[in-house]
């Protein structure tokens, strides 16, 4: 490029004396006041990047349409069934990312029969010949075939990140094709997938010179990896950032891995157990040093089979920890206090409820700035002694104000302590308490818990996820009505007393996109009450409720570009009997890949 500020580069040289020429034979003609509109709507548009801002720009008129379709790099499909993959590519030709989701939710608790559908072979192979410059795939609840993994590799030359999440129907044979031919791969992350071991060494498969990978993530696979090859994968990738392994990974072969790569910000530690066998007198690895070294550490997962003897290793990490997810780790209290109190920075902490009460408590004397809490059941039977309890929920309330999200699993539960967590958190914005055993109240007065979470949606303004459980009456419904205005996400285990709990909600709440309801006494006139409001809905999900399969016929009369698929268990006889009710918007007409136990209406 020439020093000079005042000389033009040639092909601006060029163009400028093109139009010139024009001007002077006449024959420069000025672009049309709409031509010029779209072309500045079109630059405008680049820095636009939120989806909803972008939906809303496309409705304004044609013009806005075509240019918002010609700008969107990224697409996000909800619903793999809402729309074909040739329509979704004849609107969008220049995408460059694309999230799809198949299965609802509650396929993860096995509340769905397998081989449901959600395949994503049709994606693919449309976007093999439409979308050559494609560089990001995340999937989650798909089907993925190790043939379309195949073909993801050898069609996108740019490829640059895969992501899948609860995702099965692939094995290693498929990794294998990814880490060999997409030369260009930053992220290879597989979260809570099923994958099948193909007895193929696909670590071995990266190139054998330098990575791009930024992160890798396999701590799902349920199979033995070929340790040394992925000791050389982390030594030839520099820019490796966030590394989860697999439970195959001791404690030992980490130590080789972290002195190889320091420069990791999150980190899924394996087993933290020793498979190595140490002769005698020799000395085991330092782990504390190891730890230290890797001072830019801000996320730590991982812990499976844990032994709690090693947990003092990861010390010297935690004051920088923002992050820490001991959802695989059984330790008991005084093991998390031991931890937990050098945890001063920590926003998202996951765990199981081995902790106890006092674990929670613990949590909140420390965790000031934590955002997100996730309390998972180490026994998710009805019947189990829960070792948390709202002791546990109110602690995490008094001392932990800044939090956003919590799930919550136990089995006993008060209004007091959720009313307590409404008042002291009124940032939240997801709200998830589970109460396992079914139609359980507050376990000291015998109360229905309709005042606990009616005070949730009273005084967490910004509340747009909820899931509700225990004995529950329709006022319940009539206070998320009334008050859960911006709820986008509800979902209903074991709980109401009638159908107007049920129309309180689906009249109520103008923002709901997707509802999830299991055993729950709600029949036809509920399911008729919201007529006017699923088509603004991504679904409707209803299993073991009370529908008649004449009440589902009337909705699907009555709204023909809603799909209604009620599916009956795989071993039903009757052919007219059914046990979910799922309900979902659709740009197309019934989809071809209905098993069997499927029946469209």
């Amino acid at each position: 490029m020439s020093e000079d500020r005042n000389e033009m580069p040639e092909p601006e040289v060029d163009t400028r004396r093109r139009e010139i020429a024009g001007v002077l034979t006449g024959e420069f003609q000025s672009p049309s006041p709409d031509q010029v509109l779209e072309n500045v709507l079109e630059n405008v548009l680049l820095f636009l990047t939120s989806r909803r801002d972008r939906n809303a720009v496309s409705l304004v008129c044609k013009s806005w349409y075509r240019a918002e379709a010609l700008t969107r790099s990224d697409l996000f499909i909800g619903n793999c069934y809402a729309v074909s993959p040739r329509r979704a590519i004849e609107r969008f030709r220049r995408v460059r990312s694309v999230v799809l989701k198949g299965k609802p939710r509650f396929a993860d608790f096995n509340l769905m029969p397998p081989n449901w559908g959600a395949y994503f072979t049709p994606w693919v192979t449309a976007m093999a010949t439409s979308y050559p410059w494609l560089e990001k795939v995340y999937l989650k609840r798909m089907f993925v075939t190790d043939r379309d993994l195949e073909l993801l590799a050898q069609s996108f030359p740019a490829f640059k990140e895969l992501v899948l999440v609860c995702c099965d129907g692939f094995g290693t044979s498929g990794l294998a094709g990814i880490a060999s031919k997409c030369r260009q791969l930053r992220v290879l992350d597989l979260i809570e997938d099923e994958v099948t071991d193909d007895e193929v060494d696909w670590i071995s498969c990266f190139p054998e010179s330098g990575t791009c990978l930024e992160s890798l993530i396999f701590d799902c696979i349920e199979c033995p990896i070929n340790f040394e090859a992925l000791e050389r994968l982390v030594a030839r990738s520099p820019s490796l950032r966030k590394l989860r392994l697999n439970r195959y990974v001791s404690i030992g072969q980490l130590y080789r891995l972290m002195i190889r790569a320091p420069q990791l910000t999150h980190l899924g530690s394996g087993s933290f157990s020793s498979s190595d066998i140490v002769a005698q007198g020799d000395q085991e690895p330092d782990y504390i040093s190891a730890f230290a070294a890797c001072k830019s550490l801000v996320c730590l997962s991982g812990f499976r089979e844990i032994i709690p003897d090693y947990l003092p290793a990861i010390y010297p990490v935690c004051a920088n920890l923002t992050s820490l997810n001991f959802s695989y780790a059984n330790i008991n209290t005084e093991q998390l206090k031991s931890v937990i109190c050098h945890c001063h920075k920590l926003q998202i902490f996951w765990v199981l409820d081995s902790v106890c009460d006092e674990g929670l408590q613990a949590v909140a004397a420390t965790c000031k700035e934590l955002r997100e809490l996730r309390v998972f059941p180490i026994d998710a039977r009805e019947d189990s002694e829960g070792p948390v309890s709202e002791v546990g929920l109110q602690a995490i309330s008094e001392g932990c104000r800044k939090l956003q999200s919590i799930l919550y699993f136990c089995q006993r539960m008060t209004n007091a302590a959720v009313i307590a967590m409404s008042k002291n958190c009124p940032d939240l914005v997801v709200f998830r308490l589970c109460i396992m055993g079914r139609h359980r109240p507050d376990h000291i007065t015998g109360e229905p818990m309709d005042e606990g979470f009616g005070a949730i949606v009273m005084n967490c303004k910004k509340l747009t996820r909820l899931a509700i459980s225990g004995l529950l009456t329709d006022k319940a419904f009539s206070y998320i009505g009334k008050y859960g205005k911006l709820v986008r996400t509800l979902s209903v285990a074991f709980a109401g007393d009638s159908d107007m709990g049920l129309k309180y909600v689906l009249e109520g709440c103008p923002k709901l996109q997707k509802l999830e309801i299991r055993d729950s006494p709600f029949g036809d006139a509920a399911l008729r009450s919201g007529l006017h409001h699923y088509y603004n809905m991504r679904f409707l999900w209803m299993s073991s409720c009370r529908l008649s399969r004449q009440g589902c016929e009337e909705i699907a009369r009555a709204m023909p570009g809603l799909v209604v698929e009620v599916i009956r268990n795989e071993n039903e006889e009757d052919k007219d009997g059914f046990e979910i009710l799922y309900m979902y918007r659709s740009l197309e007409s019934p989809r071809i890949d209905a098993p069997e136990f499927v029946t469209i209406l």
